[in-house]
């Protein structure tokens, strides 16, 4: 699933498994055979595996489970040979760290030999493989994530975990400090975990360690930054936290710029109330983009791709456009306004124009506006260059000026496509022009 269109949202959550007598019941990845196969295979002759992480952190949470990460103390060069014993295809993804992804009729799983950290500098750890569950649990970041159940169902929770999942409470294993100073990127994990799971305010060490180490964020790249964000972003509760970070001089730092999350939480209203997939880019636009030049400071300070610095830019433009009105321009000044800026900047820009007025969601004025702009077929220019040559014009930059001012008369008079509004528009035009 792409970090531009995501969420994580309790609507769609399934009942959450339950635990009974130390073992789950009701996940369903459990029961999933080409799990236990792979499980079967890689089980036994002294090696154990498990499934760790997201996959049971989710199914007691009730929400969806979208991938499964296995720890084994196997080492990576086993996990191959018995995967290909098997007749199972493996790739080396990231086997110098122990990780070898296993595909089976289409599926894929991370399979990750146990680590024990040897050093750490706050960007990268140097490891170890190792064969300790425990050991590998206490190095992961929150308590969350730390949990594990094995072929049989069993639960293994080594940090309490499960009550932090029950509080739906983010919290780092071990002292937090220490934490992130072995991983600065924690302080934008612990975030994107409290605005995707937790309730309620940050956890308060965590918080106060956040704070006092976030000069640390300045080390890490920024492509691994802006993944986070985007991620963020995508969140249930992406208003709420990036209100938090912002408030903790944490977000405005990342964006180097004014951040606002009012109108993010209300572009976040419109999206739902429309049924749009959420739209990291657009909701980065919300909380931080005023006008075009934002887009451009965003690139250079996320390290965005072109593509979602032209999407910011064009939103800008024709958000700015929009700049102020309480309302949404009638229908007839709405055709202007989607033939100058096309339709998906038009739209775009409708929705952050609106985010950034004190209507409320579901505003019925700025509805229609979004169905108009939706709906209607985008209108073209029925003159091209080829036309104003044929008038007499001479080749070259006399026929763009004529373009312009055609443009311009054209849209004034509403768009009209029949030969005699056209060919009286074109007269003018070249009058203009040769002024």
């Amino acid at each position: 699933m792409s970090a531009d269109h995501a969420s994580t949202n309790h609507a769609n959550a399934k009942p959450a498994a339950l635990i009974v007598n130390g073992r789950i019941e009701g996940a369903a990845f459990l029961n999933d055979p080409k799990l236990q196969h792979l499980l079967n295979i890689l089980n036994g002759d002294g090696e154990e595996t498990r499934v760790v992480g997201g996959a049971v952190r989710n199914a007691l949470m009730g929400e969806p489970v979208h991938e499964l990460d296995l720890a084994t103390t196997a080492l990576p060069t086993v996990v191959q040979e018995r995967c290909h014993a098997a007749r199972l295809r493996t790739i080396p993804t990231g086997i110098e760290h122990g990780t070898v992804t296993v595909l089976i009729e289409g599926t894929t799983f991370e399979v990750t030999t146990l680590r024990e950290d040897i050093a750490t500098d706050g960007r990268h750890a140097v490891v170890r493989f190792g064969r300790d569950f425990r050991a590998d649990a206490l190095r992961r970041d929150f308590t969350i994530n730390a949990l594990s159940v094995d072929a049989a169902g069993k639960l293994h929770d080594y940090t309490d975990g499960v009550s932090d999942i029950g509080a739906r409470h983010v919290r780092f294993i071990g002292v937090a400090r220490q934490r992130i100073r072995e991983d600065y990127l924690r302080i934008l994990r612990l975030f994107r975990f409290h605005a995707a799971y937790g309730e309620g305010p940050p956890d308060r060490e965590a918080m106060a360690a956040a704070i006092a180490e976030r000069h640390g964020l300045e080390r890490l790249s920024r492509e691994r930054i802006q993944a986070e964000i985007l991620k963020l972003l995508l969140t249930r509760r992406a208003a709420d936290v990036v209100a938090e970070m912002t408030q903790a001089g944490i977000f405005g730092a990342l964006v180097a710029g004014v951040v606002n999350a009012t109108p993010l939480a209300r572009f976040i209203a419109i999206e739902q109330l429309h049924d749009l997939p959420g739209d990291a880019t657009l909701r980065l636009a919300a909380a931080c983009v005023l006008i075009a030049e934002d887009a451009a400071r965003l690139r250079d300070r996320l390290r965005l791709s072109n593509q979602q610095e032209t999407r910011l830019s064009q939103a800008a433009a024709a958000s700015t456009a929009l700049h102020g009105r309480l309302a949404p321009p009638p229908h007839n000044e709405l055709g202007a306004f989607l033939y100058v800026h096309g339709r998906r900047a038009a739209l775009d820009g409708l929705m952050l124009a609106q985010a950034a007025s004190p209507a409320p969601a579901d505003d019925s004025a700025w509805r229609s506006a979004l169905h108009f702009l939706r709906d209607t077929p985008e209108i073209r220019l029925p003159v091209s260059g080829a036309d104003i040559l044929a008038r007499g014009i001479d080749a070259g930059p006399a026929i763009g000026v004529t373009l312009k001012h055609l443009q311009a008369r054209w849209i004034r008079a509403g768009f009209p496509q029949d030969p005699e509004t056209l060919a009286r528009l074109i007269d003018e035009s070249i009058a203009d022009s040769r002024r």
